[in-house]
């Protein structure tokens, strides 16, 4: 569920979780996993075949960052966006209380080239049981994206 809308650069969040998008090919090295692996998790650049749906983490500082498996570089985004997003908040292993923040997923460059429908993303978060502070949106638009895109159903 998405409880809160981030202000501001999400590197300087209070949240101690940070989630962001990766790939199957596990090649990360641009956009927002790029920036998390020069802070401390170089591996990231280069990880291998990883398993859609999967959660990688690694505490770095005082934040632990949840790489959220849920794109292919080659065969793009799927049509099950929501429910693979929602997959991978719900595995990232810690309490469903905790907060985490999350980036506004599927909106960058590598989201635009490789098919994300940043509406569905956002609506995959909403039917997460993980507690998400989401950077890139207001409520309001989180509200209306879900409405629309679930068919008026409320969130």
């Amino acid at each position: 569920m998405i409880n809160k809308a981030g202000k501001g650069n999400i590197m300087d969040t209070d949240c101690k979780h940070i989630a962001f998008a990766v790939n199957t090919e596990g090649v990360n090295d641009s956009g927002f996993a790029g920036s998390v692996a020069r802070l401390g998790w170089e591996e990231l650049k280069d990880m291998g075949a990883m398993k859609l749906g999967s959660v990688i983490s690694k505490k770095i500082g005082d934040k632990t960052y949840h790489a959220l498996v849920c794109h292919s570089l080659k065969n793009g985004w799927g049509k099950n966006q929501a429910e693979v997003i929602k997959q991978c908040f719900d595995n990232i292993d810690i309490d469903d209380s905790e907060e985490i923040a999350s980036i506004a997923i599927g909106t960058g460059f590598v989201g635009m080239l490789t098919g994300a429908n940043p509406r569905e993303i956002v609506c995959g978060m909403c039917d997460s049981k993980k507690n998400i502070v989401l950077y890139g949106f207001s409520l309001e638009a989180v509200k209306q994206c879900y409405e629309e895109e679930r068919g008026g159903r409320d969130l």
